[in-house]
């Protein structure tokens, strides 16, 4: 019987330590887990947020997590790339910016025409400032009156075409800002 009680009070004993301990653990990791964090972009629209970031300089660095590297390396930001890409295609929504994944994928796009839009998709295959480092592709939509749509794959289009080459060359105009910092307006 003493055996039984012994048993018992062992493993209650061991329970309350793993969960004490286990509480203690998740408050340790924060500063103050109660405490509801303010968020500096509540009340933006997505435009403003993404402007407000690239503006302020933020990106994802790892510079802190290489152990005793004074490098910071900075994605979105520092890409001229990335940023002429998001500067070009500023006027028209995006459905998908995923850096990591390097591509962007706008919503679908129309001027005046309600039964006529674009989409356009950017892949990013390297990162530095050359013709071959991204990837422009272009929909169309052409939907007819009674909402029946068909899209279409422009192949080679001058809308293609020339969003490649606005990129490019602010892309380039960026990249050498970037390099001579006293000389930017």
């Amino acid at each position: 019987m003493k055996n039984l009680n012994l048993q018992y009070f062992i493993k209650s004993a061991l329970k309350s330590t793993l969960i004490s301990l286990f509480i203690l653990a998740l408050v340790a990791c924060s500063s103050n887990p109660f405490k509801k964090k303010e968020n500096s972009l509540a009340g933006l629209t997505s435009e403003e947020k993404r402007r407000k970031n690239i503006d302020e300089g933020r990106g994802a660095g790892l510079g802190s997590l290489i152990k005793g590297g004074k490098t910071s390396y900075e994605f979105s930001t520092s890409n001229p790339l990335w940023r002429a890409s998001l500067e070009t295609l500023d006027f028209i929504p995006m459905n998908t910016v995923d850096y990591s994944g390097g591509m962007i994928i706008t919503d679908w796009y129309s001027n005046d025409s309600n039964r006529e839009s674009l989409k356009i998709t950017v892949r990013f295959l390297s990162n530095e400032v050359r013709s071959d480092s991204l990837k422009v592709i272009v929909h169309s939509k052409n939907c007819s009156p009674t909402n029946s749509c068909k899209i279409n794959l422009l192949n080679n289009s001058k809308i293609q075409e020339e969003l490649n080459s606005v990129i490019l060359t602010l892309a380039a105009k960026l990249d050498k800002e970037d390099k001579n910092p006293k000389k930017k307006k």
